[in-house]
């Protein structure tokens, strides 16, 4: 279930689902918990989000590709699903800019919307009002004209357009601000991106009827905390909320502008509750529930909510929460078939890197055998930069747990959550000490007694496809084998791809990222591709065909190399899968060639191949699909309603 959300009133709720490779908004009436209707979206449509515009109206965006000067670049548009009148229409002008889906106000009736738009490629944007009627741009009226320069508009929580932002070159910027709409946009500021005033202009909300709003600034740790901000003297404010520990990630507000909530992340996405009813809520259920981790996934007021229970070692319950009855009904198990007795909870760890950097991550172990001298597989998490392991349940690390192995997911320097010096190691790192971090990971396994050390290998996806592939490349005496999917093969190769998904000013931070503070520095050094003469070791090498993330030409080039080079490789091809996976089947054929490639190149006490498939070891390409002793883990996701519903406690 992702992104399930209520309607404002309760009545109602959705969330996308994926099905045979076709997108979907399943609607359910939340007192009955019956669907009342799918929305089709169309097969493989790129949905980046979804939200309600009043009760009986939703508003999506889809993602797609324009072309721009013989180039492609990303491009958006707004999409609207009446479900009284069961039509979906498009919501902007018929001849408008790349980006079409900058939503900047939605009125609580549902009646109209706020579209910040270009009508013209390379113009600066105006603010129009569309009115949510199916009539598209015959209903589209200007409430703002672009103006001043300014790329970048926000609203207040009626929809009065009060703060705007225009780039000066490519290091400076302006803004220009008015305390209601009689006034005229006046500039306010004027600053660099570098400094640390422009955090103060990381707008979260500008109250109506007050010049003042919120922010999430960075304090000496490098963690976001919560401030007021003074939008019209430029100055902040007081401080409103700091973890003690965690960065914040976002704030919750609610339709007048009142600060609900503050989002954050531990080892759990977390919550801090501003609302004494709603932190009263959070603690009702919490007691009911007892163990693992409460959410409450979507609100409508105090009235009804939406409330997902889960753990490490639990994919979790749907529940919808209405508290004047003081009960909790089930909506769905996510994850039905499996058997909860074969799970494992992940354990948080810290380990120090070579260079004394403190190092967290999750460690975890397979049930039912002594954690001792285990065949252990390092999982290095996507990104990689701002990205982050949690402890929350995932299907692959707990397939592998049941096929006999422990999994150790390091958040190694250059991943968010821990402040922004810590993600600041990372810059220029990639193929380096980075890498270096997961060495020590594995280091710190084997000290620790976990694991054997001559039973290592590394599984990743996206960046973690490539630090798989790398490590097993530069450390042949670590590791005994790498699987990657979706996996970046080649950097150099990588950024140029990236350049037609960044605005200039992004495109030479990620160069920045990448290359830190060594401009001169080969990515051909750290490249899998290019240095395919290095590698020793088993590989499996695993693509989708419709990757707009990492292109599948990262794969054909490895391959090809790979063949140039008489290295044998595993390889899996997916003609339908993209950067994740549509499909319940393809899904199924990564984690089936995954545990078979395991059972041939590291084999654990119950993840053995047949004499039949050791033979395959040098085949180019297999698909081999290996049984296990272990019980097998579905990954049917498919929602099903189960029966016990417990009553809340006082």
């Amino acid at each position: 279930m992702f992104n399930a959300k209520l309607s404002p009133d309760g009545s109602k709720f959705a969330y996308q689902i994926i099905d045979d490779d076709r997108i979907r908004i399943a609607v359910f009436d939340a007192e009955t918990r019956q669907a009342i209707k799918t929305v089709d979206l169309g097969k493989g449509a790129p949905v980046a989000w979804f939200r309600w515009a009043g009760n009986d109206r939703v508003l999506f965006s889809l993602h797609s590709r324009a072309m721009l000067l013989l180039t492609f670049v990303p491009a958006t548009r707004l999409m609207l699903h009446d479900l009284v009148k069961d039509e979906t229409s498009f919501v902007g002008l018929d001849d408008q800019g790349f980006k079409g889906d900058d939503v900047l106000y939605v009125d609580p009736a549902g009646e109209f919307v706020l579209l910040s738009l270009k009508d013209k490629a390379f113009s600066q944007p105006s603010v129009y009002r569309f009115d949510l009627d199916g009539k598209g741009a015959t209903s589209a009226r200007i409430v703002q004209k672009r103006t001043l320069g300014i790329e970048q508009w926000w609203t207040d929580n009626t929809g009065v357009v009060r703060l705007g932002m225009k780039r000066q070159g490519s290091k400076r910027v302006s803004f220009f601000y008015r305390s209601n709409a009689a006034q005229e946009l006046v500039e306010v500021a004027k600053l660099r991106r570098e400094a640390d005033a422009f955090d103060n202009w990381d707008v979260l909300s500008i109250r109506a009827g007050s010049d003042t709003g919120y922010a999430l600034v960075k304090d000496e740790r490098g963690l976001n905390i919560l401030r007021e901000f003074n939008y019209r003297t430029s100055m902040p404010g007081e401080e409103i909320f700091a973890h003690p520990e965690w960065g914040l990630e976002s704030a919750v507000f609610e339709n007048d502008g009142t600060l609900q909530a503050a989002n954050f992340t531990d080892d759990f996405p977390n919550v801090y509750w501003f609302d004494p009813d709603m932190a009263a809520i959070q603690d009702k259920l919490e007691r009911t529930l007892k163990t693992g981790q409460v959410q409450i996934l979507s609100s409508s007021g105090s009235d009804r909510m939406l409330v997902s229970h889960s753990a490490g070692d639990d994919p979790g319950v749907v529940y919808i929460y209405t508290p004047a009855r003081n009960k909790l009904d089930v909506f769905g198990e996510l994850r039905p078939d499996i058997d909860f007795k074969q799970l494992t909870a992940p354990q948080s760890i810290e380990y120090p890197a070579r260079d004394g950097t403190r190092i967290r991550g999750y460690l975890t172990l397979p049930k039912g055998r002594a954690p001792t001298a285990l065949p252990l597989i390092i999982m290095p998490h996507g990104g990689p930069y701002g990205i982050r392991d949690t402890a929350s349940y995932r299907d692959e690390v707990q397939l592998l747990a049941n096929r006999g192995y422990a999994i150790l997911q390091p958040n190694y320097r250059g991943s968010g959550g821990y402040g922004e010096k810590f993600e600041d190691l990372g810059n220029g790192q990639i193929g380096r000490m980075m890498q270096d971090d997961l060495d020590d990971a594995m280091d710190w396994a084997v000290a620790q007694g976990f694991a054997d050390p001559d039973r290592v290998c590394l599984v990743g996806a996206s960046y973690g496809g490539y630090a798989s592939l790398w490590g097993v490349t530069r450390n042949p005496e670590r590791y005994r084998c790498a699987a990657s999917w979706a996996g970046v093969t080649d950097f150099e190769a990588q950024v140029g791809f990236d350049r037609g998904f960044f605005t200039r000013r992004n495109n030479k931070k990620w160069q920045r990222r990448v290359q830190g503070d060594e401009p001169d520095f080969k990515l051909g050094l750290v490249s899998p591709l290019q240095q395919i003469g290095m590698l020793t070791r088993p590989i499996l090498l695993a693509h989708g065909k419709r990757d707009r993330t990492v292109p599948f030409s990262q794969f054909t080039m490895m391959s090809d190399a790979a063949k140039t080079a008489e290295v044998d490789i595993t390889e899996l091809v997916l003609d339908d899968a993209g950067h994740s996976f549509s499909k319940v089947e393809d899904e199924q054929k990564w984690y089936d060639a995954l545990i078979a490639f395991l059972a041939r190149t590291n084999p654990s006490d119950v993840n053995v191949a047949k004499p039949a498939d050791i033979s395959k070891e040098g085949d180019s390409k297999t698909g081999a699909q290996v049984p296990s002793d272990g019980a097998e883990i579905s990954t049917d996701a498919t929602p099903e309603t189960i029966i016990t519903e417990p009553d809340l406690a006082g």
